[in-house]
């Protein structure tokens, strides 16, 4: 459980920087430039992720249960996944007229996907895991409502309806190839 621990504090550490050290991150920018400052955030953040997964594999075998979630649960967390990679896809596309109204969509399909999480594993290391990305996605969305009060609220401008279509038909494709075949061979368990 300590290597997924590990990787959970430096994946929700590195993302996290804008949170606790702004100045330190601005610092740094100027100081390597824009391109290897996404380099080093972009290797420290694979190497958390890496540790996460690999830690979650080793841990979750014998992680005790805590509690087991009634079966109904599985079928809330399929629906609630199929709006987490929707608004995981809509973060990654133009925006349409929905990604200015939700202003933030990459975390709001984070929380949702560690809530559903939440709903569907009972076992220690899962707690830990999902308990802490939400915590994460939680609190970065309070600092960054502070941050656009304090400087004002970047404006998303809206584009045309089919932007919205587009993240919709993408997230689904995702979804139906993570439900079909990718959460099993990725992660090792089917969702259904």
């Amino acid at each position: 459980m300590l290597v997924m621990i590990l990787g959970l504090l430096i994946f929700l550490g590195i993302h996290s920087v804008q949170i606790v050290a702004p100045q330190w991150r601005k610092a740094k920018i100027a100081e390597w430039g824009g391109g290897k400052w996404k380099g080093f955030y972009s290797l420290v953040a694979a190497i958390g992720f890496v540790l996460i997964v690999w830690g979650f594999s080793l841990a979750r075998p014998t992680a005790p249960f805590l509690y087991e979630p009634p079966v109904w649960m599985k079928h809330i967390t399929l629906l609630l996944m199929m709006f987490s990679f929707i608004f995981l896809a809509m973060a990654e596309m133009p925006a349409g007229r929905l990604k200015p109204k939700i202003r933030h969509p990459m975390l709001v399909g984070v929380k949702i996907w560690a809530l559903a999480h939440l709903l569907a594993n009972g076992d220690l290391a899962s707690l830990i895991l999902f308990l802490s990305v939400l915590a994460w996605a939680v609190w970065d969305r309070i600092a960054i409502k502070r941050r656009e009060r304090a400087e004002g609220a970047a404006v998303i401008a809206s584009g045309p309806v089919v932007n919205d279509v587009l993240a919709v038909i993408v997230g689904l494709a995702i979804y139906i190839l993570f439900v079909w075949k990718l959460h099993e061979w990725l992660i090792g368990v089917s969702p259904t």
